[in-house]
């Protein structure tokens, strides 16, 4: 015996709002790797600047997904799916556009608090698209591909977010590394490029205080790093962004009918 009745997603519109529940959730997790990455090591502020600047986001998920339940009357969930993975677009590009040494908290919150209203809205949505399609013996089914879809999403969005800063990372280093002319072979050598992590300014410079390197010298290897760190994460969000937009054709597929044109999922006799 299956551990859950595959009735639930053996529809096109059912299998479409999973698919725009992992999507939303993935991104969901890499933002929350990616911000506080961002905030603490970048800009060297403390967990606690992390959480306020994060509390902002959290606040607004959790009333969006409490309020967005209004629109259903007015709006199909299609139309609501559209809408809020193109304020989760657009939240990711413009936070990849202010990603700057000198990024403030007001344009990080802005971001994070439109990124919230659309990833609040489409976590409440999607789950209700696929309570109302099911039957009501198939709730717990339903539930349990929820919190299944929901843990792998999170799961797969912090390693993939991690995976890909890490990535570009190291080639922003690497070519830049490659091009300099105050940073020797010998000197390049005494450095492991193999093993590029994001790291403050302060402890790449701890680690080259091992080397021969100089003060000319360490003063290029730390801009290497600022410049690397900036690109790597304007980078990443856009790709974010990219994800966030493809997940428009699952959305696409999401039931067209209003609140009072639901379906009954029961099944009739003959």
């Amino acid at each position: 015996m299956p551990l859950i009745s595959l009735e639930v997603v053996s529809a096109p519109t059912e299998r479409a709002a999973v698919y725009a529940m992992f999507v939303v959730v993935a991104l969901e997790a890499a933002l929350n790797f990616t911000v506080p990455l961002y905030i603490q090591i970048v800009q060297g502020r403390t967990p606690f600047d992390t959480s306020l600047a994060m509390m902002p986001f959290n606040i607004t998920v959790f009333v969006t997904a409490m309020l967005v339940v209004r629109f259903y009357g007015r709006f199909s969930p299609r139309v609501i799916a559209r809408f809020s993975f193109a304020l989760t677009t657009g939240a990711l590009i413009w936070l990849s556009f202010v990603v700057t040494n000198n990024w403030e908290t007001v344009p990080t919150i802005l971001g994070l608090i439109v990124f919230g209203i659309g990833q609040g809205a489409l976590v409440t949505l999607v789950f209700n698209v696929l309570v109302t399609a099911a039957p009501k013996e198939l709730a717990g089914d339903v539930g349990s591909v929820r919190g299944t879809t929901q843990n792998l999403a999170s799961a797969v969005g912090t390693a993939f977010a991690g995976a890909l800063l890490v990535t570009l990372l190291s080639i922003g280093v690497g070519q830049a590394v490659a091009g300099h002319v105050d940073l020797p072979e010998d000197l390049v050598a005494q450095v492991d490029l193999d093993n590029i992590n994001f790291i403050s300014n302060d402890r790449l410079e701890e680690i080259l205080d091992a080397t021969t390197a100089s003060d000319v010298q360490v003063d290029a290897a730390v801009q290497i790093n600022i410049d690397a760190r900036l690109d790597a994460l304007k980078i990443g969000l856009l790709t974010l962004a990219g994800l966030s937009a493809i997940a428009m054709v699952p959305a696409s597929r999401l039931p067209n009918y209003r609140k009072d044109e639901i379906p009954d999922p029961s099944p009739h006799e003959d």
